[in-house]
């Protein structure tokens, strides 16, 4: 089955009522509105037929290695910059303080603009090329807007971002020297979002706010893809995810629920979704069994400061689908998780980018995640993102003058020597 997008793709459905559409330029459902999100669904059948491991092991290390569960035209030139196949490194003694038998880090930190956000705008752009527009859009707290700055510059795209204005500096200038226009908008995410989405609406720019555009989240379940065939048979029980919007640990979800679909994994690990305590209203939708009441913010985790989730139905679906749970950490739990993902785990992760370790080391004192259990936690975006929390958590330099007696001194003060 053909359709205008992709080889494999066959209709968009409705998460919340169930109603298909056919593929398009379609955001959201008409008989539910903004809370209808759509999916895209695919032909399974037909993507089994090439989608295989003999046919995985001779394609490019990046996420386009999955074509046939991307909703991206056949003759569709995808950008040039290296996107996915992140690592995963095994870090025993993080491990350790974080309680778990093994955990492993997939460090998404390593895509071109230093943020799994990479993944959906990849293919935001395309299909802004294949709908015809040559500007796009969306709002953002920083990493969606940086990685959407980024591909756009590569595909030769105009870009225009909103930000709020608690953006952290260090993503603003990311987002300057690749040539967006930016809009600092003097308010809060949900404001920059809406006042983003009328701007589209009015000026006839593409949407690429992954809130709402389900293509989007297509690109965000490659990482879940990844994590099935990295580890395949070696799979961990847990995988963790901060939240913020719901469309990342939404988008992994569905992606190992595909690698299973297929048969190139047994079983899909239990999800563990993380939020901070400052901004949780997916955990207490998630906890109380009903629709999601907006919520103010307040956390220094800016990537998943998200008080109108547009994705929450999609997250709960995923976790729920994977037996899986959500837990909340505070911003200092987050900082010290800063500081020991760097420090025994080698990789430097922004705010949100940690959260889940923060998350699976409260999951195993909660008793959630067993002790003997192992788990891959996701680091979303790079620390350099955020340096002024990473100041934070980091402590400072030692100051002496260019004396090696001062030196000498100062580090037996310190248990150095």
């Amino acid at each position: 089955m053909k359709s205008r997008s992709g080889s494999f793709v066959t209709e968009l459905r409705c998460l919340a009522c169930g109603r298909a559409y056919p593929d398009g330029d379609r955001h959201t459902c008409t008989h539910c509105g903004v809370d209808g999100t759509l999916d895209v669904q695919y032909n399974y059948e037909s993507v089994a037929k090439t989608l295989t491991s003999a046919a995985l092991s001779t394609r490019p290390l990046n996420h386009w290695r999955y074509r046939e569960l991307l909703p991206i035209a056949p003759e569709a030139v995808t950008p040039h910059l290296h996107v996915g196949w992140t690592p995963v490194y095994d870090v025993p003694r993080l491990a350790t303080s974080t309680g778990i038998r093994r955990l492993f880090l997939k460090d998404d930190g390593r895509n071109p603009t230093c943020s799994f956000k990479d993944r959906a705008s990849s293919v935001g752009v395309l299909k802004a090329q294949e709908f015809g527009f040559t500007t796009i859009a969306c709002s953002s707290t920083g990493n969606a807007a940086s990685s959407l700055a980024g591909m756009a510059a590569a595909a030769g795209l105009r870009s225009i971002i909103f930000v709020p204005q608690r953006a952290p500096e260090p993503k603003v200038t990311q987002l300057l020297i690749f040539g967006a226009t930016v809009v600092r908008v003097q308010g809060t995410y949900e404001q920059a979002f809406d006042l983003c989405r009328e701007a589209c609406e009015k000026f006839g720019w593409y949407d690429r706010n992954s809130g709402t555009n389900p293509f989007l989240v297509e690109g965000k379940k490659t990482a879940g893809l990844e994590i099935g065939e990295q580890f395949g048979t070696t799979m961990p029980e847990w995988v963790v995810v901060s939240v913020g919007d719901g469309c990342t640990i939404g988008g992994i979800g569905k992606g190992l629920q595909e690698m299973r679909k297929l048969g190139l994994i047994d079983r899909v690990p239990h999800l563990l979704g993380v939020q901070a305590e400052g901004a949780r209203p997916i955990l207490d939708a998630f906890v109380g069994g009903k629709d999601l009441i907006p919520s103010s913010t307040n956390t220094v985790a800016d990537s998943i400061a998200v008080g109108t989730p547009r994705n929450w139905r999609r997250a709960i679906q995923q976790i729920r689908a994977s037996g899986g749970a959500m837990i909340a950490v505070s911003d200092g739990e987050i900082l010290d998780a800063m500081r020991l993902t760097a420090r025994l785990g080698g990789v430097f992760g922004e705010p949100a980018g940690v959260a889940g370790v923060a998350g699976l080391k409260k999951a195993v004192e909660a008793k959630i995640v067993d002790p003997g259990e192992s788990a891959v936690v996701v680091i979303t975006g790079n620390g350099l993102k955020d340096i002024q929390s990473a100041k934070q958590a980091a402590g400072q330099a030692m100051d002496i003058p260019p004396d090696f007696t001062a030196l000498e001194k100062r580090l037996k003060e310190l248990s150095i020597v």
